[in-house]
């Protein structure tokens, strides 16, 4: 139990005082105009209070992710507490923060254009097909699951669920984002929140100790921890989805220093929440092997409804349907809405289509195929949506990584992590079963080269940027 303790204490450290090291480094400035007020359109750009942001990020950026992929990992061990606590306050908080404030300071740019911008044309073009299906293989698998659980419970069929999720999908996406998102979403992380409280209280009370690291039970299992580990738990420690999202509420920041508390503030918040439920999953069903049970009897779901109805009762059934069904249809529902803001941007080159107009079609346009992917067997979604989300969150620690050097920053808050996710997808690739399925030892060593060339080119941009720099003051100098 105390590491347990251990962990919260140490994320509750790491926003107190490295999220402040963090804000330093990137330079904040109140006296700017946020895009709220210089690109104000009543649809997606409108000021909102950094407590509303920093909820609605944080159901944008979790839903069920740290429910369902904190409980996956618990079967990893306790050490699944170490990658939450390092990975979420080094690599995760810092990619939400620079994903946001990065967006901020650009007019409220998407995630592609951040990228073109520090990366190049060609990674513009890579990125831009990639989040875009990132967030409708999202979409699809968020909205898969509580379609079927709405069949389950009532006489409507699953294709019936679905078109009802998709209408509301469809809807959402065009209203301004303070009539549904500013209103409901804050109401529904502060619920996701409670939810994990709650758990961890009843937890405590239940007389079940929370297992310790220990050289022992470092890891029971199989399983290689490195790289399985880190893409198995993406949401409470870092995730490439959250830079799809951070646009969003970049667009309603009312001054710079809110940035602190919405993106890092809700990243960390996502890391207890992913905390409480990997030891809720260790502990409730007496070690790693029964919850292996209870997840091949019941999946995600029955794992979650099962602990919320016998920890907290009749709320926690209604939490779980909450949970269940209402967190992934929200999360479907910002994927797409950056999907379209996306789309919308990169088309507004070629065409001059009026406002509601262009919105309404781009919108049609991403739903079709999201409602398409979500027909099919939603856990082969899963497999790759994994990969695809920590692929994205290092190319954007690399973004980050770039904006510092060119504007002569301390680079190694974003480099450092952005080589560590660098390593990890390199290797996942070759090692999982929807990858190339390579052995261990083979999978490890062509992902070493890949990542020790991506290395070579940081390198390569330090020495340019440093002489660069140089030049710069000899002829101030001169």
């Amino acid at each position: 139990m105390a590491t347990f303790f251990g962990a919260l204490l140490l994320l509750f450290l790491g926003y107190a005082f490295y999220s402040k090291f963090v804000e330093r480094v990137f330079v904040i400035n109140d006296e700017t105009p946020t895009p709220a007020y210089t690109k104000r359109d009543n649809l997606d750009f409108m000021p909102m209070s950094w407590w509303k942001g920093n909820l609605i990020q944080l159901l944008n950026i979790a839903g069920t992710g740290p429910i369902y992929g904190a409980i996956a990992g618990a079967l990893y061990g306790p050490v699944a507490f170490i990658w939450i606590v390092v990975g979420c306050i080094f690599a995760g908080a810092v990619h939400d923060y620079f994903s946001g404030m990065m967006s901020m300071r650009h007019n409220g740019a998407q995630f592609p254009t951040l990228v073109g911008k520090y990366l190049g044309r060609y990674m513009k073009l890579f990125i831009n097909l990639f989040s875009i299906v990132l967030m409708l293989l999202v979409a699809a698998a968020f909205t898969a699951a509580p379609a079927q659980l709405i069949a389950q419970l009532t006489p409507a069929s699953f294709t019936a669920a679905l078109v009802i999720i998709f209408i509301y999908f469809l809807v959402a996406t065009i209203l301004p984002i303070n009539q549904v998102i500013g209103k409901l979403y804050p109401l529904f992380g502060a619920i996701l929140l409670f939810m994990a409280v709650g758990i961890a209280v009843m937890l405590l009370l239940s007389g079940k100790p929370i297992p310790n690291l220990t050289f022992e039970n470092l890891h029971p299992g199989d399983l290689p921890i490195w790289p399985l580990l880190m893409v198995t738990i993406s949401c409470g420690a870092i995730s490439g989805f959250h830079s799809t999202q951070s646009p969003i509420v970049a667009r309603t920041m009312m001054k710079e220093s809110d940035g602190r508390k919405i993106f890092y503030g809700a990243m960390i918040i996502e890391g207890v929440i992913a905390l409480i439920w990997a030891a809720a999953g260790m502990t409730f069903f007496n070690g790693t092997a029964g919850l292996q049970e209870a997840l091949a009897a019941g999946g995600p779901s029955g794992v979650v409804n099962e602990i919320s109805m016998t920890l907290l009762g009749t709320v926690g059934g209604l939490l779980a349907v909450i949970g269940v069904i209402i967190l992934p249809i929200t999360t479907g529902d910002t994927a797409l809405r950056s999907c379209r803001m996306i789309i919308t941007e990169t088309l507004s080159k070629f065409f001059n289509m009026e406002g509601k107009v262009k919105v309404l079609l781009v919108s049609i346009l991403v739903t079709a195929p999201a409602f398409y992917l979500s027909t099919i067997d939603y856990s082969f979604l899963w497999r790759y949506v994994g990969w695809t989300n920590q692929v994205t969150a290092a190319v954007m620690l690399w973004t980050g990584t770039v904006y510092l050097l060119r504007n002569n920053k301390f680079h190694w808050i974003c480099g450092v992590p952005a080589m560590f996710m660098t390593a990890a997808v390199s290797m996942y690739i070759f090692l999982a079963p929807e990858g190339f399925h390579l052995g261990y030892g083979i999978s490890l060593t062509i992902g070493f080269i890949i990542t020790a060339l991506v290395v070579s080119w940081y390198a390569v941009q330090i020495y340019k940027y440093s002489k660069l720099k140089q030049n710069q003051l000899h002829d101030k100098a001169a």
